[in-house]
């Protein structure tokens, strides 16, 4: 449109609005104005081409999918009007007060310019309010109609909701956290607002908080403990502009509780400490500048470097030694007759750096950084530190393991129960190894041993701990090997200790362990096996390997010559995608491709059972072939194992359970090139097919098929026929065969396929299969199909750039599952 239109609309002696002028600069800026004019209504801007494309969205955007917002398109703004804030006359154009309601960048999925001359655009916006992907779509208009009518649509992602209303939640601006109503009380405050730095508004807030409590605390009567808020375990920091990042310190927690000078320090089960942190620490806290007040810390020692060291913190303990002590102080419970737990964390923290004098020798103020959490993470492990937890910064504080904190480690480490010792080698008065154990269920069960880390004078100590709690019967629940067993004293367990681990083994077990030190802070009951959370998965990876009964012979064989991949390569890379894997091949019924002897030798499909077939792989009836051979189908993970043990490199599963063998539960186009056809092409394919299934209320999830091209994936709730699926499947094939016919066929002829693309939909009747996400392909490479995140394809090469060695590393540190939704987002078949 350009800007002659807003120009000419605009007289700029009357209004302060900023005169149009197109910048020279390319940038992918958003800004969402919530704008009060005859009615309110919001302006939705995408910065193209040097101006702001511009909507009106008359209800304002939604994150609930099915909501469809109408946006009218209106005249480009230039990019100056991206910070215009304040009050525009009545009787001007526009005539009413404008507030920035929200901002950000955006990035296109797809060719950004021809989508908009197309009239579906989507995209990715991370702003402060609104994140993850929409859509923007342009109505069929009326023969009459002048304005342009489109329709603004959030898309089915983990940013999506049906339940929380962000126009009510988070009203106002996010350059001056004025609300609509107050920057209308002063329309002499009109201006061209720039946006105000995290720094700045940082100030703001601290300077508020000197003389007041912050928002949500409440007068309250002071408690005598509160119950620590713990972090979940995840191999992964999350990012957005919602998390702040803190170190994780490698020491004792404690809650300082202060009361007209007198000072408490209890553990986080409430034991009280105070006496075995010595004096220091104590009149620092009783010289705050408080009356009440209950902080929320870790005490540490440090090394040189600077990084909290847990040996040398027990140490100190040990032999009564106090001046190495640091207290590092991260939140504020509690203050002079006011509860703050309600109160958001940044405010809870700001108030309580302020109480906190910067040139203390005893404590300190935890900082955080509102960085990426993955680099923080990153910089943090260069460190040497011990990891880093993340909080939601505008979160309450939550007892227990219910809040919004994450804790994502350097390296694993937690601690666990001492059931038994051996005695040194050299000293019948020191330990050799501590034998260790995580309650289940309210028993003990044996996870291993560990060896080393200690000095000789702690193995001496821990003999002296252990020896009066020795007894003849096993502490742990399992009857122990005899390997397990060997030299060991069992001990009544009553001690904790901590142990740093490279990861488990198959059988549950402790790898490379290191001792640590004593724990006398947590009760033996409270210690159980920490799991790393892989939900959502902000990164992927399953972090423990699933136990197999499956014995593999020759595990040695090599499968793929090329890239000397063998059996125990293909069995690792299962085991490592295995939580990913399985919804799409288990309880299905199964193609396979059988490779003996690798993918040059003899290789045939099979979908019967064959004689010598491991009991793990099942067999079922095709209940409209009750008379014939049965189909091959798994169950779980001792299945998959199986499989890799006869040599299968390819799972074409069906595209319907065994659980409704007549209802599809998916659809798969196979986007298969000719000779001659570039892979931007195959990817402009997949997002045309993407866009036709959306416009027909479907969701579309993308993977390579780890051979020439793309599969387009559709979740189906389970209730149309084989026949319909196909239909549908064919139309949309053959509907893109006919729109661009020097492109697409939907026709298997070979001969007609130099330079164009088949979109074979045959993979959709009944008993036809395609190769399973994550599922290797026995072809030169290794390779495998890859589901991706829809913006990855700009940056994936080809469809063979993913394979059984490199995925691994891929799925660990992905920050997103691209698939974790599919199944949610199943829609039943439209007509």
């Amino acid at each position: 449109m350009g800007l002659q239109t807003y120009n000419q609309k605009r007289k700029f002696d009357k209004t302060p609005e900023p005169k149009g002028e197109a910048a020279a600069t390319a940038g992918n800026s958003f800004v969402v104005q919530k704008h009060d004019a005859r009615r309110l209504h919001y302006d939705f801007r995408l910065e193209m081409d040097g101006v702001l494309k511009s909507w009106a969205v008359t209800k304002g955007p939604s994150l609930d999918p099915n909501e469809k917002r109408l946006a009218v398109h209106v005249e480009d703004h230039p990019l100056s009007y991206a910070d215009f804030e304040g009050t525009i006359p009545k009787g001007q154009y526009g005539g009413g007060t404008v507030i920035v309601w929200d901002r950000g960048t955006w990035s296109s999925i797809g060719d950004a310019k021809k989508a908009y001359r197309k009239g579906h655009m989507e995209f990715e916006l991370d702003g402060e309010k609104l994140k993850g992907r929409w859509h923007l779509v342009r109505m069929k208009g009326k023969p009459d109609e002048k304005r342009e009518n489109w329709l603004l649509i959030k898309a089915h992602d983990e940013e999506a909701s049906d339940t929380i209303d962000l126009l009510d939640k988070a009203a106002d601006s996010v350059n001056t956290g004025r609300s609509i109503e107050q920057v209308a009380k002063k329309p002499e405050d009109t201006w061209n607002s720039k946006p105000v730095s995290s720094k700045a508004k940082s100030a703001r807030t601290v300077s508020k908080q000197v003389h007041d409590f912050p928002k949500g605390s409440r007068k309250a009567a002071m408690p005598s403990f509160i119950k620590p808020a713990l972090a979940t375990l995840k191999n992964w920091a999350p990012e957005g502009s919602r998390w702040l990042h803190e170190i994780k310190f490698d020491g004792y927690r404690l809650q300082a509780r202060i009361e007209k000078g007198e000072v408490v320090l209890l553990t986080r089960s409430g034991l009280d400490w105070t006496e075995k942190f010595g004096e220091a620490i104590r009149q620092s806290l009783a010289a705050l500048p408080v009356e009440t007040a209950i902080i929320d810390g870790e005490l540490v020692v440090e090394k040189q470097s600077g990084v909290s060291d847990f040996s040398a913190l027990q140490s100190d303990l040990s032999e009564g030694r106090h001046d190495r002590f640091r207290y590092y102080l991260f939140d504020l419970l509690y203050l002079d007759g006011r509860d703050l737990q309600e109160a958001p964390l940044v405010d809870r923290k700001a108030l309580l750096e302020k109480l906190l004098p910067s040139d203390d020798p005893v404590l300190r103020y935890s900082a955080h950084f509102q960085e990426d959490g993955e680099k923080v993470l990153q910089n943090a492990c260069s460190l040497g530190l011990e990891g880093v937890i993340s909080k939601v910064a505008e979160s309450p504080y939550v007892s227990g393991r219910k809040g919004q904190w994450i804790k994502s480690k350097c390296s694993s480490g937690q601690e666990f129960v001492i059931g038994g010792y051996t005695l040194s080698s050299s000293s019948d008065e020191a330990i050799g190894s501590l034998a260790l154990g995580v309650y289940e269920n309210g028993k003990l069960r044996h996870v291993g041993r560990v060896g080393t880390g200690f000095t000789g004078a702690t193995a001496e100590m821990i003999f002296n701990r252990l020896k009066p709690l020795t007894q003849t019967e096993s502490p742990f629940s399992q009857k122990l090997t005899a390997l397990a067993r060997r030299d060991l004293h069992y001990v009544k367990p009553q001690l904790v200790t901590e142990v740093e681990f490279r990861g488990w083994s198959g059988d549950g077990n402790l790898r490379h362990a290191s001792f640590k030190g004593l724990r006398e802070d947590k009760a033996p009951k409270e210690v159980s096996r920490e799991i790393e959370d892989v939900t959502k998965s902000k990164t992927g990876g399953a972090t423990q390997t699933p136990q197999t009964k499956i014995k593999f012979t020759h595990p040695e064989r090599v499968y793929w010559p090329d890239q000397k991949t063998t059996k125990a390569d293909l069995a690792d890379y299962y085991a490592t995608v295995w939580e990913y894997i399985a919804p799409y091949v288990t309880n299905r019924a199964l193609s396979l491709l059988r490779c003996p002897e690798g993918i040059d030798g003899q290789t045939f499909f099979q979908k019967h059972p064959w004689r010598g077939m491991n009991k793990a792989i099942g067999s079922i009836k095709d209940p409209k072939d009750r008379a014939g051979e049965p189909l091959v189908v798994i169950s779980d993970f001792d299945g998959m194992m199986a499989l890799v043990q006869s040599a299968v490199l390819e799972i074409h599963p069906w595209g319907s359970s065994t659980k409704a063998w007549e209802k599809p539960d998916l659809i798969t186009m196979d986007l298969d090139p000719g000779k001659d056809v570039v892979w931007s092409a195959v990817v402009e394919a997949a997002l045309d097919l993407k866009s036709r299934l959306e416009a027909a209320g479907l969701a579309a999830f993308v993977k390579t098929s780890g051979g020439k091209g793309l599969h387009v994936v559709v979740p189906l709730e389970p209730k149309a026929g084989w026949a319909k699926v196909k239909s549908f499947a064919k139309k949309l094939a053959t509907d893109m065969g006919r729109d661009e016919p020097d492109k697409y066929l939907a026709v298997a002829t070979k001969a007609k396929r130099n330079g164009r693309i088949f979109i074979d939909y045959l993979r959709n009747g009944r008993g036809s299969t395609a190769v399973a996400p994550y599922s290797t392909r026995a072809r030169a490479g290794a390779t495998v199909s890859m589901p991706l995140e829809w913006p990855e394809l700009s940056t994936v090469k080809g469809p063979a750039e993913f394979n059984v060695k490199n995925t691994p590393k891929h799925v660990k540190e992905r920050k997103t599952d691209p698939w974790a939704e599919f199944w949610a987002s199943a829609k039943p078949l439209p007509g």
